[in-house]
């Protein structure tokens, strides 16, 4: 249970640029005497530089959101993904939202499901790990909602399974 299946996964290359069109601006600050966007006042935080990183996508309520997966609280699983091992993460599973991950059988185009997005009262980019799997004689749909989620398995069509893993997993993009 320590690895994330591919599949609910949905791997997408793209680039994350940590400081998306600052360079210039901060430059222009720097002339004009005023705080550029992303620039904290008095605060360095050194030269911004872009680099490349995997980012994945997830759905929530019917749209799909772009992550990034930087820490986890399972050793293994960071190996797997080429993270960083958190075990520290673990002390925060009663704060963490949700993250629904298929396992075994699973619709065409199944991805990880989110339980919060940016702008909701409830985000926070710690995530934990929920695991989803389908009961015998149900036919796997696809999931985009963690109230859909919710009321399959209340319907006995799923079993959720909450595991102690948190996922650090910072949203990029709301809305592809």
């Amino acid at each position: 249970m320590s690895r994330v299946p591919r599949l609910a996964l949905g791997a997408l290359l793209v680039s994350v640029l940590l400081a998306a069109g600052f360079a210039g601006a901060t430059a222009l600050a720097a002339r004009s005497g005023k705080a550029s966007p992303g620039s904290l006042p008095g605060v360095q935080m050194g030269t911004p530089h872009s680099l490349m990183q995997h980012a994945w996508l997830a759905y929530y309520d019917g749209h799909r959101d772009s992550y990034v997966n930087t820490d986890v609280s399972n050793k293994s699983q960071a190996t797997s993904l080429g993270i960083n091992y958190a075990p520290i993460l673990a002390h925060t599973l009663g704060s963490a939202s949700p993250m629904y991950f298929v396992k075994g059988r699973a619709a065409a185009g199944q991805i990880a499901v989110f339980g919060s997005e940016p702008g909701g009262s409830d985000y926070s980019p710690l995530w934990r790990e929920v695991w989803v799997t389908w009961k015998a004689g149900a036919k796997p749909k696809l999931l985009t909602s963690d109230n859909q989620i919710i009321a399959l398995a209340k319907a006995g069509k799923l079993t959720e399974t909450m595991s102690s893993i948190v996922l650090n997993a910072p949203v990029t993009s709301v809305g592809h």
